[in-house]
C-alpha cells in the first residue's frame, strides 16, 4: 500500500498536468493548425525581414541576461566562500535552456525557472542566491507587463497615429521603454509612490473582493517591491532599462512582422493585443502557452482590423522567431553546456591525467 501510495504521490500529480496539457491542445488545435496552414505564404516574404526579427529577439534575450547578470552580481557579493565568476557564457547558456524548457514541459515558466536554476547551482552558484535572483527578474519583467496596458489607454483614447503608420509602433516601442524606466526608477527609489499605488488597486479590488483592502494590497505590493529593489540595489538603472527593453524589443518584434506584410494598424492597438497574448502565455494550461497565444493573438490582431489571412501569417512569423527558433537554440545551448561540463569534470581530468 505504501508503494501504491507513493507511486500516486509521484505520477498522479505528473498525470493530471499531462491530461490537462492534452485537452488544452485538443480545444486550441483547430485554431493552431489555422496559423500553421499559413505557412506556405512566408515565401512571399521578403528575406530581410526574417535576419531583423531574429535580432530583435536576439536583443530581447539579450536583455534578460543583463537583467540576470546584474541580479546575480549585486547578490553574491557577501557569500564565504566567495562563487566562482559568473560569466555571460553561462548567464545565457541558463536563460536559453530554461526557456526551451517552458515552452516543452508542461507547466511553462515555473518549469523553465528550475532548469535555469539548475544550471546555474551546477555552475557554482549557491541556491539561495540563484533563487532569490530569479524571483526578483520573474518579479521585475511581470511589473512591466502589468504595467504595459495602463499605459496603452491613453493612446489608445487619443487615436493618433494613423492606421497606415504602423512603422510608428518602433518609435513607439522606444517611448514606451524610456517611460517604463521612469516609472520602475520611482517605484525603487520611493516607497510612498508604491503604497499609493497599492491602495488604489486596493480600493478597486475590495469592490469586488472584501477580504482585499487597501492597506493588505499596499503591503503586498512594497513587499514585492523591497525584494526587486533589494535584488537590484545599486543597479536599479540598469535593471529598469533590461527589463523595460525586454518587453520593447519583443514588441518591436511583433510590428515588425505585421510591418512586412504591409498591414494597416495602430501600433496602440497592436500593444494591447501583444499584451493580451503575453498574459495568455503564463497561463499553464500548455507549455508556454503553445495554441492559446497563437490563438489568441491571430483573433485579437483580426478585433483591431487587420486582415484574417495577414493576422494568421502574422501571428506565425512572430511565433517563429519569438516560440518555436528559440526551443532548439536552448537545447543546443544545454547540450553544449553538458558536454561542457563533461570535458572540464576536475575527476575526470585528474583520472586522464594519472593514466598518462
Amino acid at each position: 500500500m505504501r508503494v501504491a501510495g507513493g507511486l500516486v504521490r509521484r505520477w498522479g500529480g505528473r498525470a493530471v498536468g499531462l491530461a490537462i496539457t492534452g485537452i488544452g491542445l485538443y480545444i486550441v488545435a483547430p485554431s493552431l493548425l489555422s496559423v500553421f496552414g499559413s505557412w506556405p505564404r512566408l515565401a512571399d516574404i521578403e528575406p530581410w525581414w526574417f535576419p531583423v526579427l531574429a535580432l530583435l529577439e536576439t536583443a530581447s534575450f539579450a536583455a534578460l541576461w543583463w537583467l540576470a547578470e546584474l541580479a546575480m552580481t549585486q547578490q553574491d557579493g557577501g557569500q564565504q566562500p566567495e562563487p566562482p565568476p559568473l560569466g555571460w557564457g553561462t548567464i545565457a547558456t541558463a536563460q536559453l535552456a530554461g526557456n526551451a524548457a517552458s515552452k516543452v514541459v508542461p507547466g511553462g515558466p515555473a518549469s523553465g525557472s528550475v532548469v535555469q536554476g539548475r544550471l546555474l547551482i551546477q555552475a557554482g552558484q549557491p541556491g539561495p542566491v540563484v533563487a532569490s535572483a530569479l524571483t526578483a527578474i520573474g518579479l521585475m519583467t511581470t511589473g512591466v507587463l502589468l504595467l504595459l496596458p495602463i499605459l496603452t489607454v491613453p493612446a489608445l483614447l487619443i487615436g493618433p497615429p494613423p492606421a497606415r503608420q504602423l512603422e510608428f509602433g518602433l518609435l513607439v516601442s522606444l517611448i514606451m521603454a524610456v517611460v517604463i524606466v521612469g516609472l520602475g526608477l520611482t517605484a525603487l527609489t520611493w516607497k510612498r509612490f508604491v503604497v499609493l499605488i497599492g491602495r488604489g488597486i486596493g480600493r478597486a479590488i475590495h469592490v469586488v473582493k472584501r477580504s482585499v483592502t487597501a492597506d493588505s494590497c499596499a503591503a503586498s505590493l512594497v513587499a514585492q517591491r523591497d525584494r526587486v529593489a533589494a535584488a537590484f540595489e545599486g543597479h536599479w538603472w540598469g535593471a529598469a532599462f533590461a527589463a523595460a527593453a525586454n518587453r520593447m524589443f519583443d514588441y518591436a518584434a511583433l510590428v515588425a512582422a505585421l510591418v512586412a506584410l504591409n498591414v494597416h494598424a495602430r501600433p496602440s492597438e497592436v500593444l494591447m493585443a501583444y499584451v493580451v497574448a503575453q498574459a495568455l502565455a503564463l497561463i499553464p494550461i500548455t507549455p508556454g502557452g503553445l495554441g492559446f497565444v497563437d490563438a489568441g493573438l491571430a483573433a485579437l490582431l483580426v478585433l483591431i482590423g487587420v486582415d484574417t489571412d495577414a493576422a494568421l501569417l502574422g501571428t506565425l512569423l512572430y511565433r517563429l522567431v519569438s516560440f518555436w527558433l528559440p526551443i532548439p537554440v536552448g537545447l543546443l545551448a544545454w547540450a553544449g553546456w553538458r558536454i561542457h561540463r563533461h570535458v572540464t569534470d576536475p575527476s575526470r581530468t585528474q583520472a586522464v591525467t594519472d593514466d598518462e
